[in-house]
């Protein structure tokens, strides 16, 4: 009697048994709508920065007219222009100041401010953190009058310039973006075991030593998180850098509409000059990057 044939020991099975799907295994027609939803998605992200790139290289006579995907001729004129056409690095400086010292401030007081509300039991703790979070459900726009007649009364019976100065406008996005930073890091501090304060008070550490030496540490992800949320909302915000700032403390936000006059728009120029201030975001987001996803899924799962 012959015996069935065997592979390495092991008996050969059809090629149909060998590789049937296993009944909890998508249809092949997942796959493909996963490539092709995917490839879509790649083409949204990916054409406007071609756009950007590819316009940003050209003349301005060949951006104003008809659009081509392959440019006929490349120059790198624009990019040497946007310095001299307005006082672009001017404005690059207003914007790291104003935006590096408000995350500063923010973070600091936030990180202090959670830590106190996560560690403490004390009366209106709970008012306290409700009222810090609803104060996101109103629209900015709302403050802007309000804090226009501030600024100007303020400077009028102390001298002290708010309207039209860094200060100003570095206060004005502390109040925005302080609530929702001490908002996230107090669900970030509870998801720190209370046992290293208790570990710490052992060692001899105090309040502060343990947050300074042990918690800020352990929540290193949930600060950069915060600090990340924080610089994003001072860099690109236009409506109160509009109004309450002036030649001198201008931002790239709003020093980018330089580019429009009253005859044309340099169009090459602009997106010269969006590509170069996007690049310290985009460096600064690639080199935090997986501190930011631990930070923003802290607490999630207890």
């Amino acid at each position: 009697m012959s015996s069935a044939p065997v592979d390495g020991g092991r008996a050969t099975q059809p090629a149909a048994a060998r590789y049937r799907r296993s009944p909890t295994a998508p249809p092949a027609s997942f796959f493909w709508t996963r490539r092709i939803f995917l490839g879509l998605l790649t083409a949204f992200v990916v054409l406007p920065v071609f756009v950007m790139v590819s316009s940003s290289l050209k003349p301005l006579q060949d951006v104003s007219g008809e659009f081509r995907w392959i440019p006929s001729g490349l120059t790198i004129r624009p990019y040497l222009d946007i310095w001299t056409t307005v006082p672009l690095a001017r404005y690059f400086v207003n914007s790291l100041i104003v935006a590096g010292l408000a995350t500063v401030c923010s973070v600091v007081i936030a990180v202090f401010a959670a830590y106190a509300v996560s560690r403490y039991d004390f009366p209106g703790r709970r008012f306290f953190t409700v009222s810090v979070l609803s104060t996101q459900m109103f629209p900015g726009i709302l403050f802007l009058l309000p804090l226009f007649l501030i600024y100007v009364n303020i400077g009028r019976v102390t001298g002290i310039e708010l309207f039209g100065s860094r200060g100003g406008l570095i206060l004005t996005y502390l109040t925005f973006s302080l609530p929702f930073s001490i908002w996230m890091l107090i669900g970030y501090f509870d998801s720190v075991p209370r046992e290293l304060d208790e570990a710490a008070k052992v060692d001899g550490c105090g309040p502060l030593g343990a947050l300074v030496r042990v918690i800020i540490p352990a929540a290193v992800p949930g600060i950069v998180a915060v600090t990340v949320y924080a610089f994003m909302t001072a860099w690109g915000e236009v409506l109160f850098a509009s109004v309450m700032t002036n030649d001198t403390t201008r931002t790239l936000a709003v020093g980018l509409q330089g580019y429009a006059t009253q005859n044309d728009v340099y169009w090459n120029q602009v997106m010269a000059a969006s590509l170069v201030v996007s690049v310290p975001v985009v460096v600064g987001f690639l080199l935090l990057q997986r501190y930011l996803v631990a930070g923003l899924t802290a607490g999630a799962v207890k």
